[in-house]
């Protein structure tokens, strides 16, 4: 029996990142006691599918556990569900819990994640708004909706997308009101986002840019949205989808570091030794980026959680992975490879004014920086590789989708 055999790891949170930390640490051999802690009352799940196939039906909710719970007892991980950490004294290296009870902790991961970020607006509390960010969410959602409901959603980033969709599907009305000029404008080029707009309104959606909502309608219900210029969206369901703020408050209270998330290094070590944090809460150092950021993705997610174990355990490996994302909208998948803010420059390899089959490249200063693709998952595959190894593409053979992305990589 190894010394490890008598120590207590505790990981609060139990998303995919929480989750992940658990079943790494088995992995590599951690035979001590894990304890998991959920504020929700069901097992570690993938959240991704909520605002897509679940939101749709096309998915039931035990398809979406991550570690289901015959996992959970195969690999001794006590799941501590319904319950959230009021307080970490970091001086007795204990954690107290909501219902009273404590428990002291030799190592400490915190994957908190984030909430979805409430419309800041009169009538935000009306029956009938939502935000979406849990399986009770879309369950409260879904049992608004039929094929007679109108949709509003304020928001038009990926959740926002993605429940437009998803209730187009449905056969419900739906407008989008995005206050930024252009759907996805913090993520895409203007090209990329032009593409969206358009299979939106294609699939029969209401979408309007540069517009700001002024309050919610209703007595007690939902019966419209009033924009800024006075006019009026009726609606009977509002869903808001317009970022996410990390959850960051209990290790603010306990004193570690905390900048837009919980600050740790590139091993997500926070300022305490002790405690490691990693997925939607961190902020760490991404040469990506080229700056300390906090990514919201399920990649993020995962790879850094298992940086996270490891450093728990004493095994130091620096998190290097090239960010990357998706969205499912009607037949469309975007694929989302680096990160493209501050690009000069944008090639496109096929039409996306003509047809659903594209790939856009980033470039600063003559180097790949990141890609979108559309219906090419070959080009998306690649370019996670060609982002990494920091090319400077020939732009014209870029363009070409004669030649293969393949054909960039060093020999």
């Amino acid at each position: 029996m190894s010394e490890s055999s008598d120590q207590h790891y505790v990981i609060v949170g139990a998303g995919q990142a929480g989750a992940e930390v658990a079943s790494e640490l088995r992995k590599r051999g951690f035979e001590g006691q894990i304890s998991l802690i959920g504020d929700e009352s069901v097992a570690p799940y993938r959240r991704p599918p909520l605002s897509k196939a679940y939101f749709s039906g096309d998915a039931e909710a035990d398809s979406l556990l991550v570690l289901k719970p015959p996992q959970l007892e195969k690999n001794g991980i006590d799941l501590l569900s319904g319950v959230t950490v009021d307080a970490i004294d970091r001086a007795t290296h204990t954690v107290t819990l909501s219902d009273g009870r404590s428990l002291q902790y030799d190592k400490l991961a915190l994957t908190t994640g984030g909430r979805a970020r409430p419309l800041p607006c009169p009538g935000n509390d009306l029956d009938g708004v939502f935000l979406l960010r849990s399986l009770a969410d879309v369950d409260a959602i879904r049992a608004h909706c039929n094929a007679e409901t109108r949709m509003a959603i304020v928001g038009g980033g990926f959740i926002g997308l993605e429940v437009a969709a998803s209730a187009r599907k449905a056969g419900m009305a739906v407008t989008v009101v995005e206050t930024l000029d252009r759907v996805l404008a913090r993520v895409t080029a203007p090209v990329v986002s032009a593409f969206f707009e358009r299979i939106h309104r294609e699939a029969g959606v209401d979408l309007r840019t540069g517009v700001r909502v002024e309050a919610i309608e209703g007595t007690t219900k939902v019966e419209g949205v009033r924009l800024g210029d006075g006019s009026v969206i009726p609606a009977d369901v509002v869903v808001v989808g317009i970022g996410l703020i990390p959850n960051v408050e209990l290790a603010e209270a306990a004193g570690l570091e905390v900048d837009n998330g919980i600050v740790v290094d590139a091993c997500a070590q926070t300022s305490d030794p002790d405690i490691v944090a990693a997925g939607d809460c961190a902020n760490h150092p991404n040469r990506f980026a080229g700056e300390r950021i906090r990514l919201e993705s399920v990649q993020n997610a995962m790879e850094q959680a298992r940086v996270a174990a490891g450093t728990m355990l004493g095994a130091e490996s620096p998190y290097d992975a090239v960010p990357w994302f998706w969205s499912d909208q009607y037949d469309c998948k975007l694929q989302m490879a680096g990160l493209s803010g501050g690009y000069d420059d944008i090639v496109l390899r096929g039409d996306p004014a003509a047809e659903k089959r594209f790939s856009a490249f980033y470039l600063r200063d003559g180097q790949l920086i990141a890609a979108d693709s559309v219906g090419r998952p070959q080009d998306f595959m690649f370019a996670k590789k060609l982002v990494t190894l920091n090319i400077a593409p020939d732009r014209a053979k870029l363009a070409d989708p004669e030649v293969p992305l393949k054909a960039f990589l060093p020999a």
